[in-house]
């Protein structure tokens, strides 16, 4: 007999349950401790932080929906007041800010993230891993943060794209980062995914 939690997580459901709430919890927790270095803020009022590689983590390793859960929790412990971004900061006004479209883009980033990674319910490989990390890590949550950006900060939105580049090389080594980690678990504790995989399917010749 099939165990329902085996097959939620091969049929890629959302049914939550203790475990997955604590491992919500764990990656929430996981970018509030990245944000402990603080970090620090070019050109419009967006802080450079490690913590966008804790969203990356979460989407790869969580999947799609748990991962933005993750940072919708953490999100939420942020407006309550709670100092969980990089250099203490916490408080509803942060949704106000230049950087705010950035914190609503990691919801976004890690089921983007998710969803590439785990594509079918397939095991990670590292190609589709990297493509992950870069378009849901960097590629939607600039889609998200810079117009916010440009529209808080009412700069042009060319001359706010221009002003994001100086995050793209610490973004990058962020998510080469993340694909390392990922593919370590993948072979030394796959058990960290909290799913089982579908089979790779070999295909059959017939004969005529």
């Amino acid at each position: 007999m099939t165990n329902p939690r085996t097959l939620s997580n091969r049929t890629g459901g959302r049914r939550l349950d203790a475990t997955s709430l604590a491992r919500v919890a764990v990656f929430a927790a996981i970018v509030a401790v990245l944000g402990l270095p603080g970090g620090f803020t070019v050109a419009g009022g967006v802080p450079i932080t490690v913590q966008t590689l804790g969203v990356m983590l979460a989407g790869a390793i969580l999947g799609p929906w748990l991962g933005a859960l993750s940072m919708t929790v953490l999100l939420a412990l942020v407006a309550l007041g709670l100092p969980l971004l990089a250099g203490g900061r916490g408080g509803i006004g942060v949704f106000f800010g230049p950087s705010a479209g950035y914190l609503f883009g990691w919801i976004l980033g890690a089921f983007v993230i998710g969803l590439i990674v785990h594509a079918g319910g397939r095991k990670p490989v590292l190609w589709r891993t990297a493509v992950g990390v870069l378009t849901g890590g960097i590629l939607a949550i600039y889609a998200v943060g810079v117009p916010v950006q440009s529209l808080v900060t009412r700069l042009p939105l060319g001359e706010t794209v221009l002003m994001s580049l100086a995050f793209i090389p610490g973004d990058l080594i962020k998510a080469v980062t993340a694909t390392i980690i990922v593919m370590t678990l993948v072979r030394a504790y796959p058990r960290a995914f909290g799913r089982v995989w579908a089979p790779k399917t070999t295909p059959v010749l017939e004969r005529v």
